[in-house]
């Protein structure tokens, strides 16, 4: 089964059209030609970007110069309601700053210590996922929200502040659907909703008395060695300075972000994929017997891993990133003044013509080799790349490879009639929601 992509309209030619389309989705507002073409200027009296697909200016934005091309003030200003001033959205020492002080956290020794509790996640949802059909997009927010909050606060879901941090959440997607539509359209207003900043208030509120109890707990000796507590006890390297609590807050709510919303919109796709796939899905199955508390077992889940590159590949949760060149640039031969959007797609970069072969196509042995038209390194980017690379990629990486293979040992994936379309909100999700069929597995 070939994946969907969202119907493009190549005659949305008219400032109007386009506005109307970004309006009802960010992804099918875009022409067609992005998929085969290596960069696109967008200019008009009110707007002027770039959009790039040429593997070698995504290295030159994103690894050899990327102080010429910090985050957009846009997107930072769309973001701040939730985020703050957090790692996501900063910039020069701010953003340095805050990265020496979370990476520690990240490091790969550091994910044996958070696997029991994405292997706990995954189990707990796998418990609740009921036979029949159902929209497995909210049953993978539930897993992933879970995770984090056991790996960030040693705490589950069930928990009453992270339950009510998980539904509002929920409400704050809805609330602000197309979150870059600011960033690319540097005309639109910088106002947010009134549910926007009800949402994201009551999250970070939350949060809050999140933080403010770890505080406490490190204060009497008490807390839990998880990522929060790491975190908050790390000083800056250079400085010696700690976190505050307030900075603290925006970080969490960049982690939840980062390490829910996104992983969520991830793996939702990849038990679709699966389920229109049945020979991959028998694969996965095979190898989910070999998953165990012992966290040397997922080197063994190398389909699953394929598999789940290949949905990052298809569906990268984060369709784009957006920066502003902070001096005038020469791209392909064009000038990109000072003050440009810059935009690299992982959308177009992942499925474009001139690139992969058959892009469209859900391929998880392409991963076997590097050979091809595409090099995954210069072509693969869905957790961005260089400096601001994810801090929490490997942490993404084993959270969708465990909770695919632990879904798919206990069930029997179907596809239904109703095919998603990808629409981008928060992170790229199923416009009426992913619906698939569960038929529970005879356990040996």
């Amino acid at each position: 089964m070939i994946p969907p992509r969202p119907p493009t309209n190549e005659t949305r030619n008219t400032l109007l059209r386009l506005i109307l389309g970004f309006r009802r989705d960010l992804l099918s507002a875009l022409p067609a030609r992005l998929y085969r073409a290596r960069m696109a200027e967008f200019r008009s009296p009110l707007i002027h970007s770039f959009v790039c697909n040429d593997p070698a200016l995504v290295r030159l934005i994103l690894q050899e110069k990327p102080g010429d091309f910090p985050k957009s003030r846009r997107l930072r200003a769309g973001l701040s309601p939730l985020m703050g001033n957090s790692v996501f959205v900063s910039n020069g020492e701010d953003w340095a700053r805050q990265r020496r002080i979370i990476d520690p956290a990240f490091e790969g020794g550091r994910l044996r210590e958070i696997y029991p509790a994405v292997l706990a996640a995954a189990r707990s949802v796998t418990a609740e996922l009921p036979e029949g059909e159902v929209d497995i997009e909210p049953f993978a927010s539930l897993a992933t929200a879970d995770a984090i909050f056991r790996a960030m606060f040693s705490l589950p879901i069930e928990h009453d502040i992270a339950a009510r941090v998980f539904r509002a959440f929920r409400a704050h997607q809805d609330a602000q659907p197309l979150v870059n539509l600011a960033a690319i359209l540097p005309w639109m207003p910088r106002w947010h909703s009134r549910a926007t900043r009800r949402t994201a208030g009551e999250i970070r509120s939350l949060i809050r008395q999140l933080v403010d109890q770890r505080l406490d707990a490190i204060a009497e000796g008490t807390a839990p060695d998880d990522l929060a507590t790491r975190i908050l006890t790390t000083p800056d390297p250079v400085t010696g300075a700690l976190f505050s609590s307030a900075e603290m807050v925006d970080q969490v709510a960049t982690f939840f972000l980062a390490g829910h919303e996104t992983s969520a919109s991830s793996i939702a796709w990849a038990l679709w994929l699966l389920a229109a796939n049945p020979d991959w899905q028998d694969r996965v199955a095979s190898e989910a017997a070999l998953l165990s508390d012992d966290m040397a077992t997922l080197g063994k889940l190398k389909a699953t891993r394929a598999v789940y590159r290949e949905t990052l590949r298809l569906y990268p949760p984060v369709p784009m990133f957006v920066r502003e060149a902070a001096v005038a640039q020469r791209f392909r031969d064009r000038t990109v003044p000072k003050g440009a959007q810059v935009v690299v797609s992982p959308w177009h970069l992942h499925r474009h013509e001139r690139l992969w072969d058959h892009p469209d196509a859900f391929d998880p042995a392409r991963w076997d080799t590097t050979e091809g038209k595409a090099s995954a390194r210069d072509a693969f980017v869905p957790f961005s790349a260089g400096q601001r690379v994810c801090p929490g990629a490997g942490l993404a990486m084993m959270e969708g490879v465990v909770i695919l293979a632990t879904i798919v040992a206990a069930f029997r994936l179907q596809p239904t009639e109703q095919e998603p379309v990808p629409v981008a909100r928060l992170t790229v999700r199923g416009s009426d929601g992913i619906r698939i069929r569960l038929e529970r597995r005879e356990q040996a």
